[in-house]
């Protein structure tokens, strides 16, 4: 038995020596990489741009790797390359994408200094909505070309900023009708418009008239094949549940039939057929206000490409 003590207590001795010769990870020797935040095909999704608004601003931000902060200036090259378009389709043929027009995006190919002691370094980006044709795809692409003083980060060096189309996107004549009515009525001989803002190539969401214009339908559907040989179904459609809380109920009033397309039939439609159906029949659902003697309101919207 002693023996046996006796011969624990020297492997342990000489375990904890080899330890202390040499750490199983040696973190001094980890190489530094500059590198986009949030970047690379594992942040495709994050990459997309669905801002409502015409001018959108983004940040790209660059980051220098390591244990530490380095110890000397780091400076990394960031460009546009639309070559990466058809790359990047090559592996992921779902969404055909065309290179953004050089109207719709501000950004110059830059280099950058990350100064020793820090890590971060900040690039604008800004986009502008309305010179993109909302039924088509857009990406715009920027790699890090060149670095001094790190190495290049070989799987997170490209951002893949993209907006994607969506057939019904676009500018619409807009109706709508409350009733009762309250003054707030409005038909299409008043020339009011709205727009179809995708989320996605089979979402899509827009404003209905009722409480200031500020309540959001969103609708979704599904698609076989591509324009102009698509069939459309399953449309369904929803009250932004954002609006719901913030403006509905921020403001006493509830939802008492959830939002539909009125008198909806499933089916396959053809993109003739659906736009018929968004001027045809509309968006609707209806409301009551807490306050005393309130009225329910049937909503209407209607849409005319």
């Amino acid at each position: 038995m002693k023996k046996l003590i006796i011969l624990l207590g020297i492997l342990t001795v000489s375990l904890t020596s080899c330890l202390k010769d040499k750490p199983n990870v040696d973190f001094s020797n980890i190489q530094a990489f500059a590198e986009i935040v949030h970047s690379g095909l594992p942040y495709f999704g994050e990459a997309s741009i669905t801002d409502p608004q015409d001018t959108i601003s983004r940040t790209l931000q660059l980051n220098v790797t390591g244990e530490y902060p380095p110890t000397a200036d780091v400076k990394v090259t960031v460009e546009l390359d639309n070559s990466l378009i058809a790359a990047y389709e090559a592996i992921n043929s779902t969404v055909p994408y065309l290179a953004m027009p050089t109207n719709s995006f501000v950004f110059a190919n830059t280099t950058v200094t990350i100064k020793a002691g820090t890590r971060l370094a900040n690039i604008p980006v800004t986009f502008y909505r309305s010179k993109l044709d909302p039924t088509k795809s857009y990406m715009l692409p920027l790699k890090i070309t060149t670095v001094t003083g790190a190495s290049k980060s070989a799987n997170y060096s490209i951002k893949y900023y993209h907006f994607i189309g969506n057939d019904f996107a676009g500018v619409y004549k807009w109706q709508f009708t409350r009733t009762p009515s309250g003054g707030t009525n409005f038909t299409y001989a008043a020339g009011n418009t709205n727009t179809f803002l995708p989320n996605s190539g089979t979402e899509f969401e827009v404003s209905g008239g009722y409480y200031t214009q500020n309540i959001r339908y969103k609708v979704d559907f599904q698609q076989v094949g591509l324009y102009p040989n698509a069939t459309y179904s399953h449309f369904t459609i929803v009250i932004d549940p954002d609006d719901v809380s913030k403006i509905l109920n921020g403001n006493n009033i509830n939802v008492l039939t959830a939002a539909s397309i009125v008198n909806y039939v499933e089916k396959n439609y053809t993109y003739a057929e659906a736009l018929a159906m968004f001027d045809q029949q509309g968006f609707t659902y209806d409301v009551l206000g807490t306050a005393p003697g309130a009225v329910a309101r049937h909503n209407v919207d209607q849409y005319k490409k």
